[in-house]
């Protein structure tokens, strides 16, 4: 099994699963994680606000989190 950086709890409903069962389970989520972890579906689901501007461009909003605080007036807002 790969080492990831991510801590998960898995709930199972039954209690007779083997180790590569469990793994494989383990396995799959990561997979799931990645894709929806993924920059262009970051891009996809927020948008950036720059005091009265309203960007979908992914550049400017990838430039933006890559800081560790937003600058003042910067705004990002999830579409969902």
């Amino acid at each position: 099994m790969e080492n990831l950086n991510r801590d998960l709890l898995v709930l199972l409903r039954t209690e007779f699963m083997n180790p590569d069962e469990l793994e494989q389970e383990v396995s799959c989520i990561n997979d799931i994680l990645h894709y929806a972890e993924s920059p262009e579906n970051f891009c996809t689901a927020h948008e950036l606000v720059v005091r009265t501007k309203i960007t979908q461009k992914p550049r400017k909003i990838l430039k933006a989190i890559r800081q560790v605080e937003l600058a003042p007036f910067y705004f990002l807002i999830n579409k969902n």
